[in-house]
Parts: C-alpha cells; sequence; structure tokens
C-alpha cells in the first residue's frame, strides 16, 4: 500500500471531490458563489457591489 493510499482524506481534498473549492473573495462565505468569468464573490456581495464593478441591471 501506498503512503497516499494509507492517509486519511483532509477538508482540502474531500473539497476537491465535491467542486466546492472557492469561497467569497470579499466575506469568506461559501454558499451561492457567483463564479462565472472567475468572480468568486456570492450572491449577497455581488449584490451590493455589482454597480462598481461596472454590471448594469435590466428590467
Amino acid at each position: 500500500m501506498s503512503e497516499s493510499e494509507s492517509e486519511p482524506e483532509t477538508g482540502e481534498q474531500v473539497a476537491k471531490r465535491t467542486g466546492q473549492l472557492e469561497s467569497c473573495q470579499r466575506c469568506g462565505r461559501e454558499q451561492g458563489l457567483v463564479g462565472k468569468y472567475d468572480i468568486w464573490l456570492c450572491r449577497q456581495c455581488f449584490r451590493e457591489i455589482s454597480r462598481s464593478m461596472g454590471f448594469r441591471k435590466y428590467s
């Protein structure tokens, strides 16, 4: 048995398997991320600062 098989999985390895690698760059929240265009902000922070980033809201 190799060393990698005998080591227990860390939280980081489990996160890679489930796909949740990123967190909000502003508040650190891991849920509700806006990852399009590599923004990596939670939806709440994105709503607060999207205007200053140049996004416009269309009705």
